[in-house]
């Protein structure tokens, strides 16, 4: 029983550790501590409906507010620009992909190592046409593929420097288009076939 407890904990405190980090992030570009929280969320409930192991599925929820955490490296000028980012910051900004890879690679602790996948791939599409690495399809990792539509879903909905909230109704028909291009078509069809529950977590984890 006590090991069961301490092993709770161990999980409650690496889960707040990853929120900080993510949060602190996030801060950087002047975006919202409640995007990683709900990234995490979503991308459990992918996890989940995807049929992964209920253990790996907390797992993902615990490392994908790491997903940015490369950008902890892009300068100010690029994360805060109220506009579009020219083709040398566009550049730049990519490279923090591979920058939060290799920032969590050296560890042996199963959240940091998963979220190194994730940092690294999240930004990867499915038609090979992504970055760092133009991964296609299955080569990319399960994990960096669920964060990214949980990441991307969220982005949308969310007020940005460069750009107002999308309605839900355009978010959709975006991933609709977007099936098979950007996104796993199988993970489109969780997004779609689980949206009540999606938009439950967009509404009780809304910004102020």
């Amino acid at each position: 029983y006590e090991n069961l407890l301490l092993r709770d904990e161990i999980l409650d405190t690496q889960r707040e550790l990853a929120y900080i980090l993510g949060e602190a992030v996030e801060q950087r570009s002047k975006e919202t501590g409640s995007h990683v929280r709900r990234v995490a969320l979503y991308s459990h409930l992918f996890a989940t409906q995807y049929g992964i192991d209920p253990q790996l599925a907390d797992l993902i929820k615990l490392a994908s507010p790491l997903h940015d955490v490369g950008k902890i490296a892009i300068p100010h000028s690029i994360l805060k620009k109220p506009g579009k980012l020219d083709a040398d910051e566009w550049t730049i900004m990519q490279t923090h992909a591979q920058l939060g890879s290799d920032l969590l690679r050296s560890n042996d602790n199963e959240v940091v190592k998963m979220g190194s996948i994730i940092a690294g791939q999240h930004h990867e599409r499915w038609d090979g046409t992504g970055y760092p690495n133009q991964l296609k399809g299955e080569d990319i990792h399960i994990y960096g593929r669920i964060t990214a539509v949980a990441d991307v879903f969220d982005a949308l909905g969310s007020i940005r420097v460069y750009k107002k909230a999308w309605s839900n109704e355009e978010i959709l028909d975006y991933f609709k288009e977007q099936s098979g291009k950007h996104f796993d078509p199988v993970l489109v069809d969780i997004l779609f076939t689980n949206i009540d529950s999606f938009l439950k977590i967009k509404e009780e984890l809304k910004d102020k």
